[in-house]
Formats: C-alpha cells, sequence, structure tokens
C-alpha cells in the first residue's frame, strides 16, 4: 500500500506527482494494467517463461562479475 505524506508548501503537483512514481516503483500501474483486460493462460505461461528466463541472464550476468 502506498502512502504518500504531503510535505509543508507542496503543492497538488508536486505531491501526486511523488504518489505516481511510488506507485510505479511499487509496480502498482504495471499490476493493473495486466489485470484490466482477459490474458489467455498461453500469453500467461509465455510471459512467466520470459520473465524466468530474464531472471536467469541477470543471475548469470551477476556471477561474472
Amino acid at each position: 500500500m502506498v502512502k504518500i505524506k504531503a510535505r509543508s508548501s507542496e503543492s497538488v503537483d508536486q505531491l501526486l506527482r511523488r504518489f505516481k512514481k511510488a506507485c510505479e516503483k511499487e509496480g502498482l500501474t504495471r499490476a493493473m494494467k495486466r489485470v484490466s483486460h482477459y490474458e489467455k493462460p498461453s500469453v500467461t505461461r509465455a510471459r512467466k517463461k520470459r520473465q524466468g528466463l530474464k531472471r536467469k541472464l541477470q543471475a548469470t550476468f551477476m556471477s561474472q562479475i
């Protein structure tokens, strides 16, 4: 859950910008886009497979450093 406290003399635009950044950092916007429409099971499996490969490549790269 994202919580943003208003700082003194902070405009609403700045507060909204900080809130959007916090939501993006936590991954809420991506999750909302993903569940906003139906995703076929084959697409879900393909996405999870891509994510796993990406994690594996990153782990391999990090172990070489």
